[in-house]
């Protein structure tokens, strides 16, 4: 049974409970509606110059913005309006109460509207017992009992019958909010060192008010810096760990780190016993022959009192901190720290008081936990974070704020900005140097000056950057360094490492010391990836080795360079890589065609790195060099490999968008191979050109029909032919190429005969078949022995789509055993042309089925037992995702296409968590559920005994669900998603039950203390209907797209703000029913909440209403199942938090890299940046691990 709450009629107390009320406004729309952060209430002649004196001094000297009344005598019956002024304008109230508070109408008055504007907003209360007991307060008792008996003395005697009422109301507003205030969290001076008392109080208020940033550093410095920020703020308050923390900040130069740490430091130093920030560590010991000696003596200057001991070693210096940081809680910032001799010397190796809090800012990712701090028995909590650079438009904003002297550009400078601030990458100094370069200068200017940049990067910008290489502990490091600026970045990162441990550079500990001091990244692809200015760096090293003289450098990467060295023959042995690409050089530029004469290369003895893409070549190839490690030749003419190529040494060769025909001696049809020229393979064999070859890439050679002798390759472990059009073989000769690691035949969609691979190649991990239209094929295993598989293409392939099930199990099974990732995307097979068993592939743990006709998941996808990854991206067909293995980690079902595919996907319950990839749109079909996520139902199917649990009753369309069905009704549907259930009917008003409405689209109450039985949920309702055209603007980004409902718990600082799909609208008129399943934990008696629902902009809100549901108890409970979900209110909402206790409740955002907060979500959330990245992808799972035994109970529902 359910029993609807009885809500309390409203006074005009704050402190009763009340279900008519005006609309309120959860937040102030801006933190600069605040003119102060604290409003100060006392009674002057109790405190005035004495503790509330000192109170206010010391929040004047923590820089919080406080408003005290001067004035010593009250004048006039009525509060002040500049008092009242000052407490709407106010973020928080410390209320002094004291002996003779309550003898003040003034400080009564006051006390009334500190309590109202706590009801409506997040306004905070801190209440001080200074001298006299809380309950005296609560229960007008002692010296406040008599102060009211003298207010009442006074408004019995008042003859005024109006004047006596109005004395009558107010006194018993202010006896409810003396009760109240008392009810509070306060604090209570008795017994306490006022000095320790006062500051107690500012570390709190400093704690509890989010400042605005005018204190610490100027606002330029912090543009983009809010998430950064918050992140940090939120490691100081976490007060989870009974050790030291240590927050270890990186980044490249310039990206920002040391103003991070200064604002933070600033805005929080005064919450620790003591605090210290040593800046430019590393600057000021390299500089300085006791440059570390000066720091430890700032440094012990700061967290203790002054010694007339002189001390002279580090050694000693080093115990004299360790003493004092083991006594008190201390907040330490050392800025750019680059030895871990450093951390030593100023932390020590014997522990922190619990609570400290140390951040160290460096270029050096793993410095931190090489000091001896870590090397002890108790090491303390480490948190890492990165700084990337800013995002484009905060970027332009930096750029703009140096430019221009404000945030915005002049409409002239729109194209040289966008190239400015491409080129910058989101580096803040580099836009900061750049952009104050430019200022008050014209566009023609701004096109010169990057001209300009092309050429040579500002010197201030590469000095702060080549900090980071200058420390590279090793040559081999700054060789590795540079040849990735100058060719690899881009590169697969395995590719790359193998061809430079062909060229004597160690790889291994060389990337990761890169990686540590932020010069280098790998990106999603396992490609190298490296900020331009970092490359620009790296490259500017190389040109410092002969600025004007290229043909004397180790490595020349500028295409014009190198056409010049080639044609002037100025090539040495010295040179070890060189680039050209001749579709890169201007063609007036060429003059004549240019054609390269083999002897220009004749003098590079050493050169082991060559890229001559597209260049006509003429002479003998002997003249090329031969220690050549790494040699890539797009679009090179020749129809074969010419003879006379040296090879041997070779690791990487690259013949992409070649005429090449055939790759070594090899075809079954002599008729071919009599008209191509192919090599002498008797000469091949003996040479063994080819013998150290590990990379073979032939992609988008259109005219390539086959390969073979892979025997002449034992060393091959990489096999690209992507895109070769014309291939009908892969000769089975492939299985000598043991040490095999990639197969990439993507698009080769003209295949006829593959090698059965499965026994031989024990090595292969990745099989990539996309585009290769085994749909479209008959797949036919010769005999179980044999030693090749064929794909005989058929003339009328329609007529084979879709029916060869048990030929597609033959070709997995002539798959390798070793087997880990299979891509068989784009190739037209539909949901039958899986077998029922894919468990001959039992190390497989990436699929990728993506851009294939299938309805629903195969079911040989259940038989993989150690499958990880699941893609079925943009299967236009997929409908149905049912149980998929428990193994899985990540499941990609996002298509490009408009509207959503999948309808339905169920889970097993006992379902690991996974990553989710999957696009909804906003037209959703009529049935859908996404199991744990969403499900929609037509109300007509909902189960009565759900609706009971509910509390919806009486709901016109729903009391006879048996006859008179309008088609409309029909179409009703249900949403539940995050623990909320929903749905929008036609009507005129809301359901009759819904007693306590309000005009407008707010309604606030307080949740009644008294009711026996435990709190079930909350009812909202709501009434629509459209604005007047005339009022609608074309588009306003002050409204959501979708419906908002915003429920703020204000006592105990929750929000939830839940954004709904959007329906088609039938009528006029209509009625937003939603029910929310709340526990103990989000609601419950006593407290203070304000609901309020934001339409789209061409909507407006009537009316609303709410109605709390509760459980007696007796019932079974029919919402068990909505229950087990996981993603709900009271579950894990982490995906959606904005900031503490604020949640963003859009089912989109599990398939967003970020949380984007718009101007309509700043009216409730107003802290915070507006573009929020979590540190990694958000979780999914479907159910609970909270009430396993409730799960799978309501699956009655298909689509």
């Amino acid at each position: 049974m359910v029993v609807l709450s009885e809500i309390s009629e409203a006074s005009s107390s704050p402190s009763s409970t009340f279900g008519h009320s005006s609309p309120a406004h959860v937040h102030s729309s801006s933190s600069d509606d605040h003119r102060y952060d604290v409003f100060l209430s006392f009674r002057g002649v109790d405190t005035r110059r004495s503790f509330t004196d000192h109170l206010h001094k010391a929040l004047i000297d923590a820089n919080i913005e406080t408003f005290l009344d001067d004035e010593e005598i009250e004048t006039g019956e009525d509060l002040k309006p500049e008092l009242e002024s000052a407490i709407k304008a106010s973020r928080a109230s410390i209320i002094v109460l004291s002996k003779n508070y309550a003898t003040s109408t003034w400080c009564l008055d006051e006390l009334v509207l500190i309590l109202e504007k706590r009801m409506t907003s997040n306004h905070i209360v801190i209440p001080i017992f200074y001298h006299v007991e809380p309950t005296h307060v609560r229960k007008q008792q002692g010296s406040f009992g008599d102060a009211m008996a003298k207010h009442k003395q006074t408004m019995e005697a008042e003859t005024n019958e109006n004047k006596r009422s109005q004395l009558a109301q107010k006194m018993d507003r202010w006896i409810k909010a003396l009760t109240e205030v008392a009810n509070l969290k306060g604090n209570d001076v008795n017994g306490r060192l006022e000095t320790e008392f006062i500051e107690e109080i500012v570390k709190d208020i400093y704690r509890r008010v989010h400042l605005p940033l005018r204190s610490a550093q100027p606002q330029p410095l912090l543009i983009g810096m809010d998430y950064s920020i918050d992140f940090i703020t939120s490691w100081l308050k976490d007060g989870s760990s009974h050790m030291a923390n240590i927050l270890s900040i990186s980044g490249m130069g310039g990206i920002g780190k040391t103003s991070l740490a200064k604002h933070v430091y600033e805005l929080h130093c005064r919450e620790f016993h003591k605090s210290s920030y040593m800046e430019d560590i590393s600057r000021r010991c390299n500089g300085k022959y006791n440059g570390l000696l000066d720091i430890q003596k700032q440094l012990c200057s700061d967290i203790s009192k002054a010694s007339s001991i002189e001390v002279y070693r580090v050694s000693e210096y080093t115990s004299k901190i360790e003493n004092v940081v083991a006594r008190k809680r201390v907040f330490l910032v050392l800025d750019d720290i680059d030895s871990s001799d450093q951390l030593d010397a100023l932390l020590g190796s014997k522990g922190f008081h619990p609570g400290s809090k140390i951040i160290v800012t460096t270029k050096d990712t793993c410095l931190t936990e090489r000091c001896r701090l870590f090397k002890t028995n108790i090491k303390p909590k480490h948190t890492t974070y990165s700084l990337h650079g800013l995002h484009e438009i905060e970027s332009r904003q930096l750029l703009c704020f140096h430019a221009f002297m404000y945030n915005h550009h002049k409409g002239d400078y729109e194209e040289v900005l966008d190239k400015l601030v491409k080129y910058c990458q989101g580096h803040p100094l580099a836009l900061e140097v750049l952009g104050k370069s430019l200022y008050n200068q014209d566009v023609a200017y701004w096109e010169g000056f990057i001209e300009g940049l092309k050429k040579e990067t500002s010197s201030c910008i590469n000095n702060v950057l080549r900090m980071s290489f200058d420390s590279l502990p090793s040559k081999n490091d700054r060789d590795l360094f540079k040849h990735i600026a100058c060719f690899f970045v881009g590169i697969d990162r395995d590719v790359a490492e193998t061809i430079l441990e062909a060229c004597d550079i160690k790889t291994r500990p060389g990337i990761t010391n890169l990686i540590n001091r932020c010069l280098l990244s790998v990106g999603w692809n396992n490609e190298f990836k490296m900020h331009q200015l970092v490359q620009e760096m790296g490259r500017f090293i190389v040109r410092e080795e002969s600025l004007d003289k290229p043909w004397k450098r180790s490595l020349i990467w500028c295409h014009e360079e190198s056409f010049k060295v080639l044609k002037r023959k100025k090539g040495k042995g010295n040179l070890l890589g060189l680039a050209l690409d001749m579709r890169m050089l201007e063609k007036e530029k060429l003059g004549a065609s240019f054609e390269l004469k083999m002897d220009a290369l004749s003098n590079m003895d050493g050169l082991m790195l060559l890229q001559l893409n597209y260049v006509q070549m003429n002479g003998s190839y002997e003249n090329f060099p031969r220690e050549l490690r790494g040699l890539c030749m797009h679009g090179f003419p020749l129809k074969s490999i010419p003879l006379d190529l040296p090879m041997e040494n070779l690791v990487a060769l690259d013949l992409s968008y070649r005429n090449i025909e055939s790759f070594v001696g090899c075809d079954s049809n002599p008729q071919r191979l009599e008209k191509r020229q192919k090599l002498d393979v008797s000469c091949l064999k003996e040479k063994r050109l080819l013998g150290s070859l590990k990379i073979l890439n032939l992609s988008f050679c259109k005219q390539l029909r086959s390969l073979g002798d892979f025997d002449q390759l034992p060393a091959l472990k990489r096999l690209i032919v992507r895109n070769c059009t014309s291939l009908l073989e892969v000769s089975e000769s492939i299985k000598q190429c043991v040490e095999l690691f990639l197969i990439d035949l993507s698009y080769c969609n003209n295949l006829e005969k593959l090698p059965i691979i499965r026994g031989m190649l024990k090595k292969v991990k990745i099989v990539l078949l996309d585009g290769c239209n085994l749909g479209e094929s008959k797949i036919e295993n010769r005999e179980m022995d044999s030693p090749e598989m064929c794909i005989n293409r058929r003339t009328s392939s329609s007529t084979f789509v879709g029916a060869i099930p048990s030929d597609l199990k033959s070709f997995a099974m002539s798959l390798p055993r070793s087997l880990v990732t299979l891509s068989l995307a784009n190739n037209n097979l539909s949901i039958e042309s899986f077998p029922m068993d894919f468990s001959c592939l039992s190390m497989l743990k990436h699929l990728y089925l993506d851009s294939n006709p299938i309805v629903s998941m195969p079911n040989c996808v259940r038989t993989l037992p150690r499958i990880e990854k699941l893609s079925m991206e943009n299967c236009t067909k997929l409908k149905l995702v049912e149980y998929p293995p428990h193994t899985l980690r990540e499941l990609r079902l996002y298509s490009s296409h408009q509207g959503p595919h999948v309808k339905k996907i169920v889970y097993d319950p006992k379902m690991s968590p996974l990553v989710l990839l999957i696009h909804q749109g906003y037209s959703i079909p009529r049935l859908y559920e996404l199991e744990g996520m969403i499900k929609i139902q037509a109300m007509l199917d909902v189960e009565e005994k759900v609706l009971r649990s509910l509390g919806w009753t009486n709901i016109g369309f729903l009391n006879d669900r048996s006859v008179g069905i309008k088609a409309s009704e029909s179409e009703i549907r249900m949403f539940y998603e995050f623990g909320i259930f929903s749905m929008e009917y036609e009507a005129e008003e809301m359901p009759s039950w819904f007693r306590h409405r309000s005009a407008g689209p707010s309604i606030s109450f307080t949740i009644l203390s008294s009711s026996p039985n435990n709190l079930r949920g909350l009812n909202f309702c709501s009434v629509h209907t459209f604005k007047n055209p005339f009022e609608c603007v074309l588009y306003d980004n002050h409204f959501p797209p979708m419906p908002m409902i915003i429920i703020h718990n204000i006592t105990k600082n929750h929000m939830w703000i839940y954004e709904r799909y959007p329906e088609r609208r039938l009528g006029e008129k209509w009625v937003m029913l939603s029910h929310w399943m709340f526990g103990m934990n989000e609601m419950e008696g006593g407290d203070h909440v304000t609901i309020t629902v934001t339409p789209p902009y061409v909507e407006v809100t009537k009316e609303c209403g709410v109605s709390l549901v509760y459980d007696d108890g007796e019932e079974e409970d029919a919402l068990g199942y909505y229950k087990s979900w996981n993603h709900i209110i009271g579950g894990d909402l982490s995906p959606f938090q904005t900031t503490t206790g604020e949640y963003i409740l859009n089912n989109l955002l599990f398939s967003m890299s970020a949380i984007s907060l718009s101007p309509y979500h700043r009216k409730f959330v107003p802290d915070g940046p507006d573009y929020q990245v979590p540190k990694q992808p958000p979780w999914f799972r479907a159910f609970s691990q909270r009430n396993p035994g409730t799960i799978g109970s309501a699956r009655e529902v298909t689509l």
